[in-house]
C-alpha cells in the first residue's frame, strides 16, 4: 500500500472510529439519564445492603473526584494531545456516566429512614423533583446542552467544520443566579419523599460538592472571561438568599455591592467547559 492509500485509509477508518464513538456517548447518556431519574426518584436500583457506608460513599466521592478532574483545563491539555479536541466533551460525558453507572449498580441500599412522606406531602416532594428536572433542562439549554454531552463539538466535527466561539451572556435565569444548574441538581437529591441513611449519605456528599463545584466554576469564568464576569458577579449572586462569602454577589474594591448592571463588555469564551 502507498503513501496515498495508506493516508486515505488512516482517514477513511478514523472517521469511522469518531463517528462510532460520537454516537455511541449519545447514546450512553441517553441511559444514564434514565438510570439517574429512578435512581434518585425511588433510590438504590439493585437490593445490595450491608456495609453500605464505606462502599456508597466512595461511590459519591469517586463520581465527584472523576467529575473535577475533566473540568480542569490542564487535563484538557494533557488529553488532547492524544484524542482530538471535539471529542474531549464527548469523553467528558463517557467519564461523568460511566462513574454515574457504577454507582447506581453498586450502591448498598440502608433500611433506616430520616423520614418517609405519604399523601399530600409526598405528591408535592414528587411535583417539586419533576419541576427540579424541568429546571435542569432549561438552564443547560441557556448554556448550551450539546457542549455537556458532547454533541455539538462532534456534530460540527461531522460537518468538518470548527464549532463557534461560545459567547459569554447570561440570559433567562442566568439573569437572576449564576448558578441555575447545580440548584436544579440540588433539588433532584433534596426532594425525595424517601429519605433513607444512605441516601442522605448521597445528598451530603453531592451537595457539598457542588457547592464547591459553583465556587470552582466562579473561578474558572474569572480567568476565561475575565472583567466581565467580575461584574456579573457584583450584580447576580450564586444562589438565592446568598448575599455574603465566595456564593453571594462579589463586592468591587471599594467593598461595596453593585447595585445595577454595568456596561461591560461582552468577551467571547473558548469552548471548553467554562460556561457549563
Amino acid at each position: 500500500m502507498d503513501a496515498t492509500n495508506s493516508s486515505r485509509w488512516h482517514d477513511v477508518t478514523g472517521r469511522i472510529a469518531g463517528i462510532t464513538f460520537g454516537f455511541a456517548t449519545q447514546g450512553l447518556f441517553l441511559v444514564t439519564v434514565w438510570y439517574l431519574f429512578w435512581f434518585l426518584r425511588d433510590g438504590s436500583i439493585g437490593t445490595r445492603t450491608g456495609d453500605w457506608l464505606l462502599v456508597d460513599g466512595g461511590l459519591a466521592v469517586i463520581f465527584a473526584l472523576a467529575h473535577s478532574v475533566m473540568l480542569v483545563p490542564q487535563t484538557r491539555k494533557h488529553l488532547t494531545r492524544w484524542i482530538p479536541q471535539p471529542f474531549y466533551d464527548s469523553l467528558f460525558c463517557v467519564v461523568t456516566c460511566l462513574s454515574l453507572l457504577v454507582l447506581f449498580f453498586c450502591w448498598r441500599s440502608s433500611e433506616s429512614l430520616l423520614w418517609s412522606a405519604t399523601g399530600w406531602a409526598e405528591s408535592l416532594i414528587r411535583v417539586c423533583f419533576y419541576g427540579c428536572w424541568a429546571a435542569l433542562f432549561y438552564s443547560l439549554a441557556l448554556t448550551g446542552l450539546g457542549y455537556q454531552n458532547g454533541w455539538t463539538p462532534f456534530y460540527y466535527w461531522l460537518k468538518k467544520q470548527k464549532p463557534p466561539r461560545r459567547e459569554f451572556k447570561p440570559r433567562g435565569a442566568y439573569q437572576l443566579i449564576r448558578h441555575p444548574v447545580y440548584l436544579s441538581f440540588l433539588g433532584l437529591v433534596w426532594f425525595t419523599p424517601r429519605m433513607s441513611i444512605d441516601h442522605a449519605v448521597l445528598t451530603a456528599i453531592w451537595t457539598g460538592y457542588i457547592f464547591y463545584g459553583s465556587f470552582l466554576k466562579d473561578r474558572r469564568l474569572e480567568y476565561f472571561v475575565g472583567e466581565a464576569y467580575r461584574d456579573y458577579q457584583r450584580r447576580v449572586p450564586g444562589y438565592p438568599l446568598l448575599t455574603r462569602g465566595p456564593l453571594g454577589r462579589r463586592k468591587d474594591v471599594s467593598g461595596n455591592v453593585a447595585a445595577r448592571p454595568s456596561a461591560a463588555t461582552e468577551r467571547k469564551v473558548e469552548p471548553e467547559r467554562a460556561v457549563a
